[in-house]
């Protein structure tokens, strides 16, 4: 990770657009994979959200207006993140990949507008036991010498084996139920208009079954952010989260917010299946 803001000058060259990213990630191959790649760091110049663009978000997952929610960093770590995983040296499909783990932590507001630059290194764990690569991506985003937020994504690269053996059925948190929401069945291209995340899993059933899911899926970060702006209508503004995602939400279905009031750990709930765990830190924390 980057402990220092990268030089100012000379001026990074500009993050590449979403769809541009996304194009080049359906056609995206592995590279020859060893034990641990190098892949190399990336740095970036690229405008934190303008008011227009966080109004939409904020119009579409809850949050106050006028807000910049923890959750909208994700929005520039994300493409990023695929913009360093389009490296050659990175030895695996970009389709495909389950994101299982996500962090945010604001350190200073950011501008709306304002350039910032964002540094990206990425790490390929060793196989696991079964076979599993993961690989994890941290970013750093900088407003000249001031760090603005920092964010690191998990990522399931390949499955490993599985061993036959049934997963133990899974035990409700003893949290008690703080609110919820119902998912559209537009909700996926609703998130994939104010995102840039056009990944076809979370828009259309067919090319959602060709990953092997039985339907289209929201995007996980979604799901997050629907959380966070229920945490926050108490008052209190989220200034870092970490979650862990436990299984998928098909389009359609409904979430339930399980949070005791004071405390950060959060869980979400559906069809009688933890999809989310997560903690929070509040701003007056």
């Amino acid at each position: 990770m980057f402990q220092i803001p990268p030089a100012q000058t000379p001026t990074a060259p500009p993050l590449p657009a979403a769809p541009a990213l996304l194009l080049r990630a359906l056609f995206k191959r592995g590279a020859q994979a060893g034990d641990a790649p190098q892949v190399p760091a990336t740095v970036f110049d690229a405008p934190a959200l303008d008011a227009a663009a966080l109004g939409r978000y904020n119009a579409l997952l809850g949050f106050a207006p006028g807000s910049l929610p923890v959750s909208a960093h994700y929005l520039l770590a994300q493409r990023a993140h695929l913009a360093t995983m389009l490296s050659p040296r990175f030895p695996f499909r970009l389709l495909g990949m389950v994101h299982v783990e996500n962090s945010i932590a604001e350190h200073a507001a950011a501008v709306p507008g304002r350039l910032l630059r964002l540094a990206t290194t990425l790490r390929v764990e060793p196989p696991t036991r079964s076979g599993a690569r993961f690989c994890v991506l941290e970013t750093m985003a900088w407003d000249g010498a001031t760090s603005v937020f920092g964010c690191t994504s998990k990522y399931l690269a390949l499955a490993g084996r599985k061993d036959g053996a049934r997963s133990a059925p899974q035990a409700m948190p003893a949290l008690p139920a703080y609110g919820g929401w119902q998912v559209g069945h537009g909700e996926g291209r609703a998130y994939a208009r104010v995102s840039g995340d056009w990944n076809p899993i979370h828009l259309a059933r067919p090319a959602a079954r060709l990953f092997g899911l039985r339907a289209p899926i929201i995007h996980g970060m979604h799901s997050v952010a629907r959380a966070l702006a229920l945490l926050e209508s108490g008052g209190e503004r989220v200034r870092s989260v970490e979650v862990r995602f436990r299984s998928t939400v098909p389009l359609g279905a409904a979430v339930q917010l399980l949070h005791a009031p004071g405390a950060g750990r959060f869980v979400l709930v559906s069809a009688g299946r933890v999809a989310v765990e997560g903690n929070v830190a509040f701003a007056s924390a």
